[in-house]
């Protein structure tokens, strides 16, 4: 499994990605108001929600590091500023659920997360505070969707694009990132750091 929380570590500057159909802060409900149920299969949505964030990873890698490649952190940060939203979305139509990332440390103000998120947020910082690893876990909402949510840790690539400024992040870098996203605060990590969530909602069951 350790494999698996490796692969959904990756954050880079993709971490600016959410769907443009990110549910609404006022009219959500946080997990303690949430509908709980002894039929519900966790087991099979824990697998299909690893899946969809493996599977999302495997697309938008490929084409950041493509961008990475081709012009360093300025091409890479366009590409995630004009591409990447559009992208994520269509994936979320092709898996039949709604992808997001969330954290409390943003980039792009859509990726804040909503009161049920930060619920799941606090419970993955306290968790990597105490020095344990946070797990994957499945609820069901009051709505009867099914929520999928799994920690993203930042690894060494990521500190190009949200490392430390002067460090492993360079100044004109940022500047760069600065220009495309004047209110970010996702800089400061260092490896193995928590950067936030994937947050992947299926429908409600039939």
């Amino acid at each position: 499994m350790k494999s698996l929380f490796t692969i959904l570590a990756v954050a880079l500057s993709l971490f600016a990605m959410s769907t443009a159909c990110s549910p609404s802060k006022g009219s959500e409900k946080t997990a303690a108001e949430e509908a709980t149920t002894t039929t519900l299969d966790t087991a099979q949505y824990k697998k299909q929600g690893m899946e969809i964030a493996m599977g999302t990873f495997k697309v938008l890698s490929g084409q950041l590091k493509a961008a990475m490649q081709e012009g360093g952190v300025k091409n890479a940060a366009q590409y995630c500023n004009t591409v990447a939203y559009p992208l994520v979305d269509s994936l979320s139509g092709q898996y039949n659920a709604q992808i997001r990332r969330a954290s409390n440390k943003v980039r792009n103000p859509k990726d804040a997360p909503t009161p049920r998120e930060q619920e799941i947020l606090d419970a993955y910082h306290a968790q990597a505070e105490a020095g344990e690893q946070p797990k994957p876990q499945v609820r069901q909402l009051a709505s009867g969707e099914i929520a999928f949510y799994a920690p993203i840790m930042m690894q060494d690539l990521c500190l190009k694009c949200h490392g430390k400024l002067g460090e492993t992040l360079k100044a004109e870098d940022y500047a760069v990132i600065q220009e495309l996203y004047p209110e970010d605060n996702a800089i400061g990590y260092e490896a193995g750091d928590l950067r936030g969530i994937w947050s992947i909602t299926f429908p409600a069951p039939n």
